[in-house]
């Protein structure tokens, strides 16, 4: 072990300290985020580059346990990445597929998919749906991998059930339209019944949202971290809980 890790591990330790256990999020969004930049950086290829932030995801989801967090949003595949050309998409979904069942192998969190799986490839689709069932009696965190996922995708999608669901119940458009609120929105959603996500943490540097959890991170808070995802430590973990804490959350304001 070098000065550097001897230096960053005290430093850990105070950071994790400081942190009052009543202000850690329940639900924490990750925008995985810089893995074919770090590949380039690397002189490697992207799929190594996606393998490498595969490894991460573990790493994370037990420092998020650790912490006390209950519910974790993993981002992986935009509907937009569903374009790139294939011999770039299906090795990333080779990875996520793989990614999903070693999660479910775990033996303890619960694995649930979000995002448009009639967009996804028939086989991702059925690793998906699998680590569901698979997992669906764990106990443990709650783990949200996003695949084919899309924020304006999902806000139709929940219209949709929303008004094939009313129309199952023999209730016309006019009385819906009369009654029609925001709940109603979010009992459709792909996180229906669960918490919105109190921080959401981009990594790479970039500072947007790209259509992440459009609905249900309004009133979260955001932390933006320069690491590319495959270099995303502990540390920068703890830092954004450290920041999360510090923070007056304004509901509306």
């Amino acid at each position: 072990m070098g000065v550097s890790d001897l230096v960053y591990g005290v430093y850990e330790r105070r950071i994790k300290a400081s942190l009052d256990p009543e202000r850690i999020p329940r639900h924490v969004g990750i925008i995985i985020d810089g893995n074919r930049r770090w590949a380039a950086d690397q002189g490697s290829s992207t799929a190594h580059g996606h393998r490498a932030g595969a490894q991460r995801i573990e790493n994370v989801l037990g420092w998020c346990q650790e912490a006390g967090v209950e519910v974790v949003t993993l981002w992986l595949l935009s509907t937009d990445n569903l374009e790139r050309p294939a011999a770039e998409l299906d090795p990333l979904l080779r990875i996520i597929e793989h990614t999903v069942e070693s999660l479910a192998a775990q033996g303890e969190w619960r694995v649930h998919p979000v995002g448009a799986l009639d967009l996804l490839p028939a086989q991702t689709a059925a690793v998906l749906k699998k680590a569901e069932a698979d997992t669906a009696a764990n106990t443990g965190l709650l783990v949200n991998v996003a695949v084919g996922y899309g924020g304006r995708r999902e806000v139709v999608d929940a219209v949709r059930a929303l008004l094939s669901d009313a129309a199952s119940k023999g209730t016309t458009l006019d009385d819906l339209a009369s009654v029609l609120d925001v709940e109603h929105i979010a009992e459709h959603l792909y996180t229906a019944g669960q918490p919105d996500p109190d921080l959401v943490i981009r990594t790479s540097g970039e500072q947007r949202l790209s259509g992440f959890l459009l609905w249900q991170s309004a009133h979260s808070e955001f932390y933006f971290c320069e690491a590319y995802w495959p270099d995303f430590r502990k540390v920068d973990f703890l830092r954004a809980l450290r920041a999360y804490a510090v923070r007056a959350r304004r509901f509306g304001t």
